[in-house]
């Protein structure tokens, strides 16, 4: 079988692969067009950041198994695409965890030092000893945004450079915040009270431009700015005003919205501004664990069947995939919903099995429920291996009950999650052989499709109230593709979950909030 590696790897991957008795094709460097040229006949394709795995290529690429990913981040691969022709993607969460956090360690040393510039000056040169005088860090503060994997290993490099840490992440309960030695604020607290403000969120929705003018104006005049994590968290505009208004003392990017930047970008041409070129896992050792990582695992799937670090698919056999994968597609929604329920960090997750579903093997089932919990969290560091890991690592308590008895359904899966002070209940079954539905929310019955962009809905039980809804996501183009209303009469209330073929905008979902009669009203992504 043939691997094409498309993006580079470390010279240990491919010697891997040759031991395997793989045939290896090392094309870099290609355009989208030779990308469709040079698939046809792969059977696995090795990529790091560069390489596009649009619609297109996975159309093109009719023998394609797998897709490997020497690195973490998968937005640069179409998986819906993946899922339809049954490829499995696979990435190496880990393998770059140090690099990264040492690397914003490097980069908030040679910020407040001057070193990039004072470099600069004496290559042009000059000495200019006193212009480049810096700053110690020991006794300042550091705000972290995102205490995850690498959040946490920056917080530890810091305390050891003798700085407070302070953290904000809402998915993080205090006392784990307590063991990492790092106090738990607000994000506007931390912002205010931080002399460095380091970014560690996966880019997502709600993170996308998270760091903007507002925020900006929150902090302390002549803080400094750092985000080795994603691009395009930070508002490259508006970081560029308050640098240059002097309200920020110095920023420092590894990433950015757009890339490969160039000289164009007009951070460039500040004296308090520093970067690099996506640096943040580019070290020999990082490359290497990746290289490493990435090979065995493809190598293991190709030849054995072994399924490792996928983000689609879990590590089961084929046959209990087959049988499996009804409830594994249920289990992974029913965990994305409570995701979205949940107010505040997870404390403890119940998962309940009921009926025939009490006497299957229900550990991969769980692994999917946990894996649908953290994905709007953590995106693509969480995969069917590791879920069970993160949730032990954030503290989430997880148990299992089982029962022969299932009410009104063959089989019952429920999960039920306790986060921020209060509790959520959903529970879902299987239709025919393979139809995933929700058939309840709460106290609420109904039967709805988990899957598409959702709108949950909770209102006053009275007349005009459902026509309204409907008025004003019509009046904002939004069509309604489904709809189910669950009643609760002794509370003169219902639940209404809606699927609209687009999802609903942020000025649609303030006015369907004003509506007389509407409760509440939460967007749902499955």
């Amino acid at each position: 079988m043939k691997v094409l590696i498309t993006d580079p790897i470390a010279q240990e991957g491919i010697d891997i692969f040759k031991e395997a008795g793989l045939e290896v094709e090392e094309r870099l460097g290609l355009s989208p067009e030779e990308l469709l040229e040079a698939i046809k006949g792969a059977h696995a394709l090795v990529i790091r950041s560069n390489t596009k795995v649009t619609q297109e290529v996975v159309d093109a690429a009719t023998d394609l198994k797998v897709v490997g990913r020497a690195g973490t981040g998968l937005d640069n691969v179409d998986i819906p695409a993946c899922n339809k022709r049954g490829i499995v993607v696979m990435n190496t969460p880990g393998g770059n965890t140090n690099s990264a956090a040492e690397h914003t360690i490097a980069m908030i040393m040679a910020l407040t030092r001057n070193i990039p510039q004072a470099t600069a000056s004496m290559k042009a040169g000059k000495w200019e000893k006193k212009k480049f005088s810096g700053h110690e860090v020991a006794g300042k503060t550091l705000g972290i945004v995102g205490i995850g994997r690498i959040g946490s290993i920056v917080a530890s490099l810091a305390q050891g450079l003798k700085m407070k840490v302070l953290a904000f992440d809402p998915h993080i309960r205090p006392d784990m915040a307590e063991k990492l030695g790092v106090e738990l604020m607000d994000l506007e607290d931390v912002l205010a009270n931080s002399d460095y403000i380091s970014v560690h969120t996966p880019l997502t929705p709600d993170t996308k431009g998270l760091l903007n003018k507002d925020l900006f104006a929150l902090m302390k005049d002549g803080a400094m700015v750092i985000n080795c994590a994603r691009g395009g968290i930070v508002n490259e505009k508006d970081l560029y005003d308050a640098l240059s208004s002097g309200k920020l003392g110095g920023a420092a990017l590894d990433v950015f919205e757009h890339e490969p930047t160039t000289g164009g970008n007009p951070l460039f041409s500040l004296n308090n501004f520093i970067c690099t070129p996506h640096l943040g896992a580019s070290t020999r050792e990082a490359q290497e664990n990746v290289a490493l990582a990435v090979a065995r695992q493809i190598s293991d799937y190709l030849i054995k069947g072994e399924v490792r670090n996928a983000v689609n698919v879990p590590s089961v056999s084929g046959e209990a995939l087959t049988r499996l994968g009804p409830f594994l597609t249920l289990a992974e929604k029913m965990g994305t919903f409570q995701a979205q329920l949940a107010r505040g960090a997870v404390e403890e997750i119940e998962i309940g099995y009921y009926g025939d579903m009490s006497e299957i093997d229900t550990a991969p089932i769980t692994v999917s429920v946990l894996k649908g919990l953290l994905s709007p969290v953590l995106r693509e560091e969480v995969n069917f291996v590791n879920a069970p890991i993160l949730a032990q690592e954030r503290g989430i308590k997880v148990t299992e009950a089982k029962s022969k008895t299932a009410e009104d359904f063959t089989n019952l899966l429920t999960v039920t999650v306790r986060a921020g002070g209060e509790e959520n209940y959903v529970a879902g079954t299987i239709f025919g052989k393979k139809e995933p539905r929700l058939v309840r929310i709460n106290d609420f019955r109904l039967e709805a499709i988990p899957g598409g962009h959702m709108l949950l809905i909770y209102n006053e039980d009275r007349p005009g109230v459902i026509g309204r809804i409907g008025i004003t996501l019509g009046e904002a183009g939004i069509n309604i593709a489904r709809m189910q209303v669950g009643q609760d009469p002794g509370h003169n209330r219902n639940v209404i979950l809606l699927t609209t073929d687009v999802p609903v905008s942020n000025n649609a979902l303030e006015k369907l909030k004003k509506q007389d009669g509407v409760t509440t009203a939460k967007p749902m992504e499955l």
